[in-house]
């Protein structure tokens, strides 16, 4: 079994920001992108545009309706590898091709030597490993490795593909063993939180909770009527429809 290094001088990884998060997919799109021409390429397709597609994610987003003080709010959630500081995606792994860089914690596979036996699947209690049918081969979030090493690439972009692709800056990208980066300030500010934490996995990227819309000064958009005034007569009610039905 593939043993772990001892406490990385740098831990990098992701925190993600629950709050602000639309679910547009555009993390999704540009990791597919990236990645299907760089260190975990290709990632297969099937069918794409048929009845049942199916192909290799390393980034996904689920969406969950949840209430907050009886206000109801959409929930966009982003899953990808978390780059576990003790994960067992590694340890099980029985060639050595599941490995945790000692330089900087980043958890990949190396396709030359992995067999494809999905031990490591079954030990991520996240779902972040994925099986490519073409290549018979697990592969999972590297980071963009070789995007954020490019020295080829202005600094700007050293970054994940998804951090860079983001619209609403929810995702961000740094070294969380160092506590005055900007990704630990933020979440010690906003009480950033570990994915089943309970599982003792120690996952380096890091999510920001929802925040409550009455103490984050965020003002409810008024009611159609409340904009327009009350309709007093059958074409002030047509207007105040068509408004509302414009506005869902």
């Amino acid at each position: 079994m593939t043993s772990l290094p001892g406490d990385t001088p740098k831990k990098l990884g992701l925190v993600i920001d629950l709050d602000t998060c639309v679910g547009c997919h555009a993390c999704v799109t540009s990791c597919k992108e990236w990645n299907t021409g760089g260190y975990s390429a290709p990632l297969t397709d099937h069918d794409p545009y048929g009845a049942d597609p199916s192909g290799a994610f390393l980034n996904r987003v689920h969406s969950f309706e949840m209430e907050i003080d009886g206000r109801g709010r959409t929930v966009h959630f982003p899953r990808s590898c978390l780059h576990c500081e003790e994960p067992d995606c590694v340890t099980v792994c029985p060639t050595g091709a599941s490995y945790k860089r000692a330089e900087d914690g980043i958890v990949l596979v190396n396709p030359d030597t992995c067999i494809g036996c999905k031990l490591c699947s079954w030990a991520c209690p996240y779902g972040a490993r994925e099986y490519d049918h073409d290549d018979g081969v697990m592969k999972k979030c590297t980071l963009c490795v070789d995007r954020i090493y490019n020295e080829t690439l202005p600094e700007e972009d050293r970054e994940p593909a998804c951090v860079k692709a983001c619209p609403t800056g929810a995702r961000a990208f740094g070294d969380l063993a160092d506590p005055d980066s900007a990704v630990s300030r933020n979440v010690a500010e906003r009480g950033g939180f570990d994915l089943l934490k309970e599982f003792g996995f120690k996952p380096v990227n890091k999510y920001l909770p929802p925040r409550d819309p009455a103490t984050a000064g965020i003002v409810p958009t008024p009611a159609p009527e409340d904009r327009i005034g009350a309709p007093r007569d059958r074409l002030e009610r047509l207007f105040a429809w068509i408004d509302n039905r414009l506005s869902d």
